[in-house]
Parts: C-alpha cells; structure tokens; sequence
C-alpha cells in the first residue's frame, strides 16, 4: 500500500519549522524590477491563501491575473484588485473535483481565446478520510493529482497554453508559457506509486489521510517530469517545473478533527510563514528571466534542489501516464489526451 513521508501532523510541523532556518540562497534574485506586465496569469485555488497571496503579487506585478476557484467569487477577486491596485483580475469557477466544471473552465479559455503565459497549479485539498467524488474516485487523488493531469491536456490542446507540440499555435521565438506545480518537499521519502490501488477508491482514517498528502505530490512531481520530457523533446515548447513554497499558514487543516485544527493552528500561526512571504518564491520561479525557457526544475523555497529520485525513474513516468489515460479514459467520454 502507498505512504507518504508523514503520518503524524505534528512531526509534520516540526520538520516544516525547521526549514525555515534554512539559507535561503536565491532569495535576492526576486526585486521590485520582476515584472510581469500584460501577461496572462491563472492561479488555481486563489481564492485563499498561498493561492491568493501569489494573485496579488502578480496583479502587483502588471499582470492579467484569472483566479480559478471554486468559492468566494466574486468577493476574494475584488479584495485582491483592492490589494494590488490592479484592475486586471477577474475570477472564473473551476472545481476539481467536479469533471464538468473542469471541462467547463477550458471550455471558457478557449472561446475567448484566451493564451496563457502562466499557469500555477497551486489548488489542492488535504482530507482525514476517504470521500468520493461523481465520477468515483477518492477527492485526495481527484483534486491534488489527476485533474491537473486533466486539465494541463485540455489547455494543452486546445492551445490556451500555446505550444508547437500539440496545438502548432506557439509562434516561433517566443519564449515558452510557464507552468509550476506546487509541491511539497515532504514528497521525499514517499513510496513508489502502487499501481494496484491507484485510482481505486477504498475506505481510510486520518493516518492514511495524512499521509496520502506528501504521497500524492510524489505523484504530482511524477507527472510533471514525464509531462516535460513528453512536451519538449528538441527544445522547450512549456516550461513545467515545480516547487515546495515551504511551510504556510493556510486553512489546509480546516478538515482536520478539532483537537488537531486547535494543536496546529496554534503553530502555524506563531511560526510558519505568511502566505505573501510563501509566495516569493513562486513569483521568482514564474517570472525572472532565471526561468526563461528552464524546464524540470525544482526549488524548495529559494534553493535549486532535487526532488525525490523515484519521480526522475522514466518507466515509472510512462507508467504513471498510462494508467492516467487509462482511468481518464475511462470516467469521462470527453477525454483527450495529448499526443506527441
């Protein structure tokens, strides 16, 4: 059976503590100067925390910020424009766990023809036990893993992330629209993906809850490696690269048992980072011209770093995709996978 790094919350917290000592070595490479002027910007989860944070600086930055959220629309768009001074936000639904609201969303994109310069991946959930979503599955694997699977093809193919390799809709020198996964470093340590159970939905309590979270980032990691050998096979057509922001005082825990929430709301309020200082180094990675037309890269805050080795494993990749397809193709008759 599949585990990830962590099955108590507070050890959890104490290693995320301790990362905060760290030096942060390319923390000066992000300046005022870092702009991202009439680009187009979509944040996934925005409408709280990291998610929210990383749409006001880039609304800051002269960006055409679009949050995609589920909830507190059009509220948490208007305190954003408030925030930034930016005019340029908008907010559009978009429910991972719901296939149609996905589709939806892309379905939207692409009739306004909308092209996408970045894209954060940052949406997620963390759940003490199993839930199930429409289409079957287990929320935890819907949400943090294979709708991003979803909907990076989708907008892949329909060219809402301009690309050579798919679309054909990329105009030759321009420089390569970026996607970041937003991960944790708690991902080191996880196991090998169990392909007998992925994507199967079964019964679990709050020790497997917990550690589905780090696991499935190993997943996520996985995926974004094998989605950037597949995409840039001669040159860097998307940037896909990832990173753990560190650890972030955000409602995360909001489902947690109430002793729990109490216990580490607590900590998290008195020492993990704000989600504006967590998202420093998502704006570094989705804007500086150190990542201009860098792909597969992972930073852990504002240190290069590399991920756990199981994600760089190649048959582990190609498998990963192909079950992907395979359960994808399988819940939804609208299914497109690229083809590269």
């Amino acid at each position: 059976m599949s585990h990830g790094r962590f099955d108590n919350p507070v050890v959890a917290t104490l290693t995320g503590i301790l990362d905060l000592f760290r030096k942060q070595k390319l923390s000066e490479r992000l300046t005022d100067k870092d702009r991202i002027d009439g680009k187009t910007c979509i944040v996934t989860g925005a409408n709280s925390g990291l998610g929210f944070a990383i749409s006001v600086d880039l609304a800051k930055r002269g960006g055409e910020v679009i949050m995609a959220c589920r909830s507190q629309i059009p509220e948490a768009g208007e305190k954003v424009k408030a925030l930034s001074g930016s005019g340029n936000v908008r907010m559009m639904r978009l429910d991972l766990s719901d296939l149609d609201s996905v589709h939806e969303f892309c379905q939207h994109l692409e009739s306004e023809k909308i092209r996408t310069d970045l894209l954060v991946l940052n949406a997620g959930v963390a759940s003490p036990k199993a839930k199930k979503t429409a289409a079957g599955l287990d929320e935890i694997f819907q949400v943090n893993y294979l709708a991003n699977f979803i909907l990076l093809n989708l907008l892949i193919n329909d060219g809402v992330i301009p690309n050579a390799s798919c679309n054909g809709n990329r105009k030759p020198g321009t420089p390569a629209s970026r996607v970041i996964f937003i991960s944790s470093d708690s991902h080191q340590g996880s196991s090998a993906i169990d392909h007998d159970e992925f994507g199967k939905f079964f019964d679990y309590g709050i020790k497997k809850g917990m550690n589905n979270y780090s696991y499935y980032k190993l997943v996520l990691n996985t995926l974004a490696v094998e989605f950037s050998k597949r995409i840039n096979t001669k040159e860097t057509d998307v940037s896909m690269n990832v990173i753990c922001p560190g650890p972030v005082n955000t409602n995360i825990i909001r489902s947690a048992p109430w002793i729990v929430r109490v216990i580490l709301r607590g900590i998290f309020t008195i020492f993990f980072q704000s989600p504006a200082r967590a998202a420093k180094p998502v704006i570094y990675m989705g804007i500086s011209e150190d990542y201009t037309n860098k792909t597969g890269e992972y930073l852990h805050m504002f240190n290069q770093k590399e991920m756990d080795p199981k994600v760089y494993d190649p048959e582990e990749g190609k498998r990963l995709w192909d079950h992907s397809t395979e359960i994808w193709n399988k819940i939804d008759p609208k299914a497109r996978v690229c083809e590269f």
